[in-house]
């Protein structure tokens, strides 16, 4: 029996953070200039960061009246994707019949994506709006059937997913190894480390950590697109003589040949994804056998795209591990049933100041066994918003009305 899709509600948040304490971590990786405005340019590379913690979620409500939460990836401006989901999205989608079938969701995204193709809309915020709206799709559809979001995927998806530690914080390198060593005892074996100051600095701190926690530490370096055809070469040999996992989003993202000629000219694996949205911007980068690790950032490409990736991964002999940078509990929870269901998954990111907020919206919050996620079993993606918590901090853009 299809029910049917009654309304759909996006919230802008912004809650303020500690800038000293997080720089180093996911989602803050450098420090940032000093500005009259909320939004600052970082100190390393030319990004724009925010002061506050920001995102984007979308609440669905069916008119059997269960609700689905979604969440775009909107570490600026929320308010734009929100729009989106209010001015675009829902007159797309809203009173569509729903019966809850993940190719029912599939159908809603493809539909979704087609609303604005013509006028070039394939990426960007209209696709971050999108992946928002097609996670809280899946919440419904897993409530539908009474599952949890990775047993609609495969049919024995796995209870906990490896985590790494993504970033290190510290004044100096000596605070990072203590981080990094007091990660150790808590079962933690890989360790992301950002490009966010110099060569030097970085190099020395991969030095240390392996002298200090052994062959067993796996270190990986995203250089947050800071190189160019003039460094890039003499950057990841000196990672190969590391033995590093991989070097995340070391070239502006659009330079296809230039990854290319990279990944030719050095034995550390490339890793691609947090950029992109769809199959069709990676297609390239996969055809030409550039990148081996592929990371999904759920909050952009949703959760029905993100399985078309894994899906190629697994043709194409690769691995994925979900990218998660600023994210609240759907786009967390999101990327541990995709890691769970897809056989290409060993690792999912962890930023300890991320999750802790993720949590403080949640009724139920997630949890690490050790250095391990522990994958929600619940129906759905598993996750139930605290929405007068959340309402305290979150408000829904003016709109003017929708012509029907």
């Amino acid at each position: 029996m299809s029910d049917q899709i009654q309304s759909i509600e996006a919230f802008s948040v912004r809650i303020p953070r500690d800038a000293q304490r997080i720089t180093g971590g996911a989602g803050s990786p450098t420090g940032l200039r000093e500005s009259p405005f909320d939004y600052r340019w970082s100190e390393a590379y030319p990004a724009l960061y925010s002061i506050h913690f920001e995102a984007a979620l979308v609440k669905i409500t069916l008119q059997s009246g269960l609700v689905g939460w979604g969440e775009a990836q909107a570490p600026l401006a929320p308010d734009v994707a929100c729009l989106i989901v209010d001015q675009l999205l829902r007159p797309a989608i809203e009173n569509e019949p729903f019966d809850g079938s993940p190719e029912r969701v599939r159908e809603l995204w493809k539909q979704m994506y087609s609303a604005m193709r013509v006028r070039g809309q394939t990426g960007g915020f209209m696709l971050d709006s999108v992946a928002a709206v097609d996670m809280a799709l899946w919440d419904l559809a897993g409530k539908v059937a009474r599952k949890p979001v990775c047993r609609l995927l495969c049919d024995d998806p796995r209870q906990q997913i490896t985590a790494y530690l993504s970033g290190l914080t510290g004044d100096d390198n000596a605070k990072r190894v203590e981080q990094a060593a007091e990660a150790w005892t808590q079962g933690f074996r890989t360790f992301k480390l950002f490009f966010d100051r110099t060569e030097e600095d970085l190099f020395d701190l991969i030095d240390r950590l392996q002298d200090h926690l052994g062959a067993a530490a796996r270190i990986a370096v995203d250089a947050l697109w800071r190189l160019d055809q003039s460094t890039a070469m003499r950057f990841g040999r000196k990672l190969d003589e590391r033995n590093v996992l991989w070097l995340e989003a070391p070239l502006p993202p659009e330079l296809v040949h230039d990854h290319a000629a990279l990944a030719a000219e050095i034995q550390t694996p490339l890793a691609l994804g947090e950029s992109y949205r769809t199959r069709h911007e990676l297609r390239p980068f996969i055809e030409r056998g550039l990148v081996a690790w592929l990371q999904p950032d759920l909050g952009r490409c949703g959760l029905t795209e993100a399985c078309e990736w894994g899906r190629h991964a697994s043709q194409n002999d690769l691995k994925t591990v979900p990218h998660i940078s600023i994210a609240h509990g759907p786009q967390i929870a999101a990327a541990l049933h995709f890691a769970a269901a897809a056989p290409s998954c060993p690792l999912a990111e962890y930023n300890p100041n991320v999750f802790t907020v993720a949590n403080q919206f949640l009724r139920e919050p997630l949890a690490l066994t050790g250095a391990a996620y522990r994958v929600p079993d619940a129906p759905g993606l598993g996750v139930e918003i605290n929405e007068d918590a959340l309402r305290t901090v979150a408000q829904r853009p003016v709109v003017g009305p929708i012509l029907r």
